[in-house]
């Protein structure tokens, strides 16, 4: 499938790279230290969403500040661990853009999320974090910011997804959506097309933005 677009904007984790593991390994002792139960932890969704979320629905109010600290402390420390890798396709799709054409549009804080793509080589020209916003991914407002900031009209943005809440956060900006299968059965995925990964993906710079090439 053919898109033509102004602006890519990508999300980070599921999407550029995978930092499943120190995730995983990071919010488990932090459920350990704040008493979380495991079958009560068990039912929240961390991928897609930001801390203040995910604590949102495990303790109360008084301790979201706190516990927000906690976690943040927590990921930076472990960003060094080996739990970040990047994902076929990425560095190869980037080096291919024009300046100024993408954006990095992530639900983690901005300190985590730069850390996590400096670990992996990827300076990216624009960042939109958890730290930019009001409302997370499911809500357009973080891919809408993106494509305000790159000063480009949203129906011509792709938006390069691997969570559900994502996808529909590009469509309610009315934005086209590459869904990646990294981290979601394809059949989860609503998109106008689904790949893999972005290995699946090649862009030609055109006269109009970047004429790209998605192959499902």
């Amino acid at each position: 499938m053919k898109i033509s677009a102004a602006a890519l904007l990508f999300d980070n984790d599921g999407t550029l790279i995978s930092s499943l593991d120190s995730v995983i390994r990071c919010w488990t002792r932090w459920a350990g230290e704040y008493g979380i139960a495991a079958e009560d932890f068990a039912k929240v969704e961390l991928h897609g969403r930001t801390a203040s979320e995910i604590i949102a629905d495990l303790l109360p109010p008084e301790r979201h500040a706190e516990a927000r600290a906690r976690i943040e402390r927590l990921e930076l420390e472990d960003v060094g661990e080996g739990g970040v890798v990047l994902l076929p396709g990425t560095a190869e799709l980037l080096a291919s853009l024009p300046e100024g054409s993408w954006a990095v549009v992530t639900s983690a804080t901005r300190a985590l999320a730069e850390a996590r793509l400096r670990q992996v080589g990827i300076e990216p020209p624009l960042l939109i974090a958890a730290d930019d916003i009001t409302h997370g991914k499911p809500h357009p407002e973080p891919y809408l910011l993106g494509a305000a900031k790159l000063g480009a009209d949203p129906a011509r943005c792709v938006v390069f997804e691997d969570a559900p809440a994502g996808l529909e956060s590009g469509r309610a900006g009315g934005m086209r959506t590459v869904a990646l299968a990294t981290t979601h059965e394809r059949h989860e995925l609503r998109a106008d097309v689904v790949v893999d990964d972005l290995s699946g993906v090649s862009a030609q710079v055109t006269a109009e933005g970047v004429e790209l090439e998605a192959r499902g």
